[in-house]
């Protein structure tokens, strides 16, 4: 470290160091509470067999009773109804009832006297909802700042920058940054930046412009991108105002080049972040790389930032693994801050990604262990299970039917459509249809939007759930509305 670098250091890392935070909102692992020590599993007659033995072969760590309700299919049942029908045995802690099922779980509490929750939609995900439970209460922490940039800011009118800084920010972004265009006036720069600031953001200035710079921070920017060699002399008019830096090297120069800059902002008291540059791949990508971990060599306590931006708006791949396997390095090494944007298609979400991201790789990091079977919202495309039933499940099943109404389930096999009179198997939705004894314009709307989604499962290797949204992580809609089925179901035969 530059002798004058390292006199000042201690001011610089303490003013760009960050407190871990946390929301419980985006933990995404259920509410914290102690490990209850009975349980009691609420169903309807037909998921009985299902969830006995998806018990039986999770061997939980807790003693467990089974209520089945006077009902036929459990997800059918709303809160007030089981309110009236359960009788909870004495010694339970717990009562999970149906993740389908309608209506808010404190009516089952206040008539029965204990703590009530609704389980998982698909009851094959029990094991895994129990087991993200147990880590609720320490996930969600991060320590990494999110800076997401607005591009070519001055060719935006006001109000649209205000809008893409108001998204960003409810996607996670801790700082918008304001990215100029060389060469371009911005006229309004400071105007902007003071309504930002009044609407409660914290706000950067992207540009190398001397002059820009000033007016950002006399605005109320707190952190300037970028200074090197060729302007770093702006540092004395930050000296006192307390806004940051990031530090660069010079163009074309190795990681020595910094240490000029270093020193003059040393000297001038103004606090910094180093980047050395992520480089695109092609472009001397993993060379960038290196560069990240030499810097935490030579700066052991130094605020770095990465511009992560660089990769994935550059990288013609889904941005969810390029965002983890980034924001994982930046974790490992200490690198406290990141910079990003969603201007290409596939870098859509990319803020909410990265929100996700330092939450799982900070878990992950801190403890020590592999970021899997935590929270899997960086999991679109692909599943992280496939849960299916066998043939001989099915058929089990369709036997204890006695209603009309058509049940459709899917496996890497093809798509399985039943009620009580028929059992219908095959690959090619048409030629099911086809096969389906339906006259109601309705119903077959119903049953060809819920064979096109089972189909889709299929092709892409995805859980199929009827009349639930397919997951696609961080992406995964709301399900239908729950009433659909009751309204549009199978007449019986006359």
């Amino acid at each position: 470290m530059p002798a004058d670098a390292a006199r000042a250091f201690s001011a610089s890392a303490k003013a760009s160091a960050r407190p871990r935070h946390s929301s419980p909102e985006a933990s995404d692992g259920g509410t914290a509470r102690e490990a209850p020590g009975r349980i009691l599993f609420v169903t309807g007659k037909l998921a009985e067999p299902a969830l006995r033995r998806v018990l039986a072969e999770m061997a939980p760590p807790f003693a467990y009773d089974v209520a089945v309700l006077k009902i036929t299919v459990a997800a059918l049942m709303t809160t007030e109804w089981i309110a009236r029908a359960l009788e909870v045995p004495r010694g339970v802690d717990l009562v999970l009832i149906p993740g389908l099922c309608e209506g808010d779980p404190r009516a089952v509490a206040e008539k029965t006297g204990v703590a009530v929750e609704k389980g998982p939609k698909d009851l094959r995900e029990i094991p895994v909802h129990f087991g993200r439970a147990a880590v609720a209460a320490d996930y969600g922490e991060w320590d990494i700042e999110i800076l997401a940039e607005i591009n070519n800011a001055p060719r935006l009118t006001p109000a649209a920058v205000r809008d893409a800084a108001t998204y960003f920010k409810a996607s996670g972004a801790d700082i918008i940054d304001i990215g100029c265009t060389p060469g371009l006036p911005f006229p309004g720069l400071g105007a902007l930046i003071r309504d930002l600031v009044k609407e409660g953001m914290r706000v950067s200035i992207d540009t190398f412009d001397a002059a820009e710079i000033r007016e950002a921070v006399a605005a109320g920017a707190e952190l300037v991108l970028s200074v090197n060699g060729s302007n770093i002399d702006v540092a004395k008019d930050l000296a006192g105002t307390g806004a940051r830096v990031v530090v660069i090297p010079d163009l074309g120069g190795s990681l020595d080049t910094l240490d000029p800059s270093l020193n003059a902002l040393a000297r001038s008291n103004v606090p910094y972040l180093i980047d050395p540059v992520l480089e695109p791949i092609g472009h001397r990508f993993m060379a960038s790389l290196e560069r990240y971990a030499e810097v935490r060599r030579r700066h052991p306590d130094a605020g770095m930032l990465m511009g992560i931006g660089n990769l994935t708006e550059l990288t013609a791949a889904d941005t969810t693994g390029v965002n983890a396997l980034l924001i994982a390095v930046c974790q490992e090494l200490g690198i406290r801050a990141v910079l990003t944007t969603e201007v290409i298609p596939w870098a859509r979400g990319a803020v909410r990604e990265i929100d996700v991201a330092r939450r799982l790789m900070h878990y992950a990091v801190t403890r020590q262990t592999i970021p899997k079977g935590i929270d899997d919202r960086l999991v679109t495309v692909k599943d992280p299970a496939v849960l299916t039933y066998t043939e001989e499940e099915l058929r089990a099943l369709q036997a204890s039917i006695t209603d009309p109404n058509f049940r459709i389930f899917a496996d890497a096999g093809g798509i399985t459509v039943m009620n009580n009179d028929c059992f219908i198997r095959g690959t090619d939705i048409q030629e099911i249809f086809n096969r389906l004894p339906v006259d109601d314009p309705a119903h077959a709307f119903y049953l060809g939007k819920e064979l096109a989604r089972a189909s889709l499962a299929v092709t892409l290797g995805k859980t199929y759930r009827q009349e639930g949204a397919l997951a696609w992580g961080y992406l995964t809609p709301p399900d239908d509305p729950s009433s659909e089925h009751v309204r549009l179901t199978q007449k019986p035969a006359r």
